[in-house]
């Protein structure tokens, strides 16, 4: 081998990547201990970046096309190396090709349930996935945080490495929207394209990278937030919770018979104890003292004389449960307490449990 022959091998001449992979996002040339000489050129394709450094510092970044290596093109490796002369000497290198095309297709998910504080719901764990579309848009920041100094950096260890990531990302930015649980549970679309704005800024400040889409296939929350959604889907058919339950007792007097009639009679009797009572307090100057408390949940006795005064007096103080109001009105007891936080239906708390008295079940019947 002539001495112009053993040169040859020992400088690289040519530097270029061809990529036919399809699944990688950077790749270092092999310089197998070569060094680089003055005019060498560096071959760049489309949807390609060459990125040099130099000892741990980068250098010079080049574009698609053909460049031939002088002291002009890469002003910043010969300021590193800090040649005197201009590039004469051959010199040491590692050279990165960054795969800038988009990535389509790739999945996300969270590992675990993700905290989301919600206006409704108050605290939801919810876990999420679907699917996004990437690509590299600043290269020096993309080799320094996610590929490092890998030298064949692949899309399978990229989902391994980006996952936490793009999940905190994702958390980050459902937050800052405050998108209603209500909402992320059934408007997938929309909810892609409002966090793509919110996402993007911190993934390319972060690792170099811009999202092109960012689709939600799924989101799943406890069963008990599915519960409330159904529900509140339901309260929402019915309308206005006053009037269906008026409704459901109209409906229930107007039966006849049966389950309908014994409503009736409840209804009925429960508002003649009522009237009684409310006129034999009107009547009274001092205060009486409260008879004995039926069992909660029975109606008062309508009998004549004493016992129907009794009974009266035990309408008016009498405190009933939800539990009871419900058996009385023929209604769910998830509405009657859904009644008396809105007011329709006045009550009363004791300690955590709600009570109602015959008094004002009988103002919200003439309501």
């Amino acid at each position: 081998m002539g001495l112009l022959d053993y040169l040859k091998t020992q400088f690289l001449e040519i530097i270029q990547w061809q990529d036919d992979s399809r699944d990688t996002l950077s790749f270092r040339f092999p310089d197998e201990d070569k060094e680089i000489k003055r005019g060498a050129q560096i071959i760049v394709r489309e949807s390609q970046v060459a990125q040099f450094v130099y000892l741990g510092q980068f250098g010079d970044t080049f574009g698609p096309g053909k460049h031939t290596l002088n002291t002009d093109n890469i002003p910043i490796l010969s300021t590193l190396k800090g040649w005197k002369y201009g590039l004469e000497s051959p010199f040491k290198a590692d050279v990165y090709f960054v795969n800038t095309r988009l990535f389509t297709g790739n999945k996300w998910g969270t590992a675990n349930p993700i905290m989301m504080r919600d206006a409704d719901f108050g605290i939801v764990r919810m876990r999420a996935y679907g699917i996004y579309d990437f690509h590299i848009v600043e290269p020096k920041l993309f080799l320094k945080e996610v590929a490092g100094t890998d030298d064949h950096f692949r899309l399978d260890e990229f989902a391994d490495t980006m996952r936490s990531r793009l999940v905190s990302i994702f958390t980050d930015a459902l937050a800052s929207a405050k998108v209603p649980a209500l909402d992320v549970a059934s408007r997938y679309t929309e909810l892609g394209d409002a966090l793509l704005p919110l996402i993007n800024p911190a993934l390319q400040s972060k690792y170099g990278l811009e999202m092109t889409s960012f689709i939600v296939e799924n989101v799943s929350v406890p069963p008990e937030v599915e519960q409330a959604i159904d529900k509140r889907s339901s309260m929402a058919a019915v309308g206005n919770l006053n009037d269906y339950v008026k409704f459901q007792m109209a409906e229930s007097m107007g039966k006849g018979g049966g389950e309908g009639a014994g409503m009736a009679s409840t209804a009925a009797g429960l508002g003649a104890g009522l009237a009684m009572g409310q006129q034999l307090m009107a009547a009274m100057n001092q205060p009486q003292a409260t008879p004995p408390a039926a069992p909660v949940g029975a109606l008062p006795p309508i009998l004549p004389g004493a016992s129907a005064v009794a009974a009266a007096a035990t309408a008016t103080t009498e405190l009933l449960s939800p539990a009871d109001v419900a058996k009385v009105l023929g209604v769910s007891e998830a509405d009657v307490l859904s009644t008396l936080s809105d007011g329709s239906l006045k009550g009363k708390k004791i300690g955590s449990a709600w009570r109602v008295t015959r008094a004002a079940l009988d103002e919200f019947l003439k309501s």
